[in-house]
């Protein structure tokens, strides 16, 4: 079965390898619907970036939150933006689904992804499993029946703050041995322990499968702890930065990494502060500051109430980043 444009799971596999994911923010106005304007100069931009793929319908992108309609307008507009770029989407149940109905909303998520052009799915995690009796074999089944659409899986492993859930050891070993499962995406923001927990493990025992960082506060020393690409919110804005410091990171060059780690910290810790919801507000602030999305379009209808600041200061670490980078 071929997906988008990537093709096989190997195929897939292969794109992934090395690569810079970005996970996408969609615009809306003050209103709460999508900014057309914003939404189109967002794609130019991202036609010209250094990027592999895109991650829409993400956390980043509200995937779980936007009503229908909209969702399924982001994906065709990015299948149509940047026809040769792989495109991930998220999939999952939105928060007030019950326990009976949430997997069978994922699978048609994913369904919907595989209709309208996407290369692989980033599956939830199945948070609505908490408290449940015998969750870890629920926690595989979930993941089993949305395998059955035949489309490359993403293990999402999202800190539990997030809505995330933990996975034990053994269960993470039995979702890689899936064979449509091409890797895991860590996002513990704070958790060190366990990002160094997991790439052990993938090391050790699952080998032929990605390990893909979320780590938005420790892009650099979670490449330097083995993650092979890296899929992140970080990632939708400046990306020229971060994509060279993946290849700093891969080809060796030490002092480089070194100086680009510092300035994609530096960029990170203005934007993914508490109160952490307020993130998706930043980067489309910071897509403002740099120019590529009028500030009409840079709502987010789900974020908290930031600092008047912010934004102020969102605007001067940018200019500062990019300046150092040059």
């Amino acid at each position: 079965m071929k997906f988008g444009t990537a093709g096989t799971m190997a195929d897939i596999h292969s794109r992934l390898d090395g690569s810079l994911i970005a996970a996408t923010p969609v615009p809306f106005d003050a209103n709460g619907k999508l900014h057309e304007r914003a939404q189109a100069a967002y794609l130019n931009y991202l036609t010209k970036q250094p990027i592999t793929g895109v991650a829409v319908w993400a956390h980043t992108g509200r995937g779980l939150l936007m009503d229908e309609k909209t969702r399924l307008r982001v994906l065709r507009d990015y299948r149509q933006a940047l026809p040769s770029t792989l495109i991930v989407a998220g999939v999952g149940a939105p928060p007030n689904a019950s326990l009976d109905e949430a997997t069978t909303l994922t699978v048609a998520m994913a369904e919907s992804a595989a209709t309208l052009g996407g290369d692989a799915l980033l599956v939830y995690p199945p948070s609505w499993l908490r408290g449940q009796q015998s969750i870890d074999e629920l926690i595989v089944e979930h993941h089993r029946l949305v395998a059955r659409i035949g489309m490359p899986l993403i293990v999402f492993y999202l800190y539990e703050a997030a809505g995330g859930i933990s996975y034990s050891a053994a269960v993470l070993d039995e979702l890689l041995a899936l064979p449509e499962v091409v890797g895991v995406k860590m996002a513990t923001l704070d958790s060190v322990m366990t990002f160094q927990d997991v790439s052990r493990q993938l090391k050790t025992r699952n080998p032929d499968k990605l390990l893909i960082t979320g780590e938005d506060r420790f892009l650099g020393y979670s490449l330097r702890r083995g993650a092979q690409a890296a899929l992140i919110g970080l990632g939708s804005v400046c990306c020229e930065l971060q994509s060279d410091l993946l290849t700093a990171h891969f080809n060796g060059n030490a002092a480089r990494f070194l100086e680009l780690s510092d300035a994609v910290d530096r960029l990170a810790e203005s934007l993914f502060i508490d109160p952490m919801e307020g993130y998706i507000q930043r980067l489309l602030f910071a897509l403002v500051h740099l120019g590529i999305i009028p500030i009409e379009g840079a709502f987010d209808p789900w974020a908290p109430n930031l600092r008047r600041d912010e934004f102020d200061q969102i605007g001067s670490a940018v200019n500062a980043v990019v300046a150092a980078a040059r």
